[in-house]
């Protein structure tokens, strides 16, 4: 799964890094530890243009009872996301992009478990696949959420973890963005798992896993003499 990741860029250079057209929502400050049910930054397209918003981490269904629900799907599986009822609308008109600059995941060491920082290699915003939806609650209120596909691990991320996010290619993003695209079968080949050489991981505190930490300090690489020690 993708559970914890970081918006460390700033609001300039979302606009100029997906051409957006209107601001739903900005996007405020950097967020080193972002966790599920958080708001989150998302990039979509009506058809005429680029919107930036901020999304509830966590996709509610219209049909949806309440709001719990967001707790089980921060993710959707690549593999299932046309066919189970929470996703089977969305993936087929409401695509969204989520900016990352890195996800976290946690390796397991023996009895431990040591968190990892991913990213790009060239540290450049990265776009994870998702999909959002509108939900109202009982009192009226709409609630705007989203959720990020995961697929295998590529050859780096098979050692860390058996999932990863959907990183998109940036020449694939208009296709994943297309309104006019509603049929899942010409986005299916977008949801795979991205080019390991094209990507790095290394070892961070263990800090990350309380998301009430949320500072620089979470994204600093650890040395072989600090992970020894924790």
């Amino acid at each position: 799964m993708c559970g914890r990741f970081t918006i460390v860029m700033t609001m300039d250079e979302l606009i100029t890094r997906y051409d957006i057209d209107e601001i739903i929502q900005p996007f405020t400050k950097p967020n080193y530890n972002v966790a599920p049910t958080q708001m989150i930054p998302a990039i979509m397209n009506d058809g005429e243009k680029t919107k930036l918003d901020q999304l509830k981490w966590g996709l509610i269904p219209p049909w949806a009872k309440n709001e719990k629900i967001a707790y089980t799907t921060i993710n959707a599986r690549a593999e299932t996301v046309a066919e189970k009822p929470a996703f089977r609308n969305a993936i087929k008109r409401k695509r969204c992009l989520i900016p990352a600059s890195s996800f976290f995941e946690w390796q397991k060491i023996g009895r431990d478990k040591q968190p990892m920082r991913i990213l790009l290699k060239n540290e450049d915003i990265f776009s994870m696949a998702g999909l959002y939806e509108f939900w109202r609650d009982p009192e009226g209120n709409i609630v705007n959420s989203c959720s990020i596909i995961t697929t295998t691990p590529n050859e780096l991320m098979a050692d860390i973890h058996n999932r990863m996010p959907v990183i998109l290619k940036k020449d694939d993003e208009a296709l994943w963005l297309d309104p006019g695209t509603t049929d899942p079968e010409f986005v299916r080949h977008l949801l795979a798992p991205y080019p390991p050489e094209e990507m790095k991981a290394y070892p961070v505190s263990k800090a990350v896993g309380n998301v009430r930490n949320n500072g620089f300090e979470l994204i600093k690489q650890l040395g072989a003499s600090e992970i020894n020690s924790l």
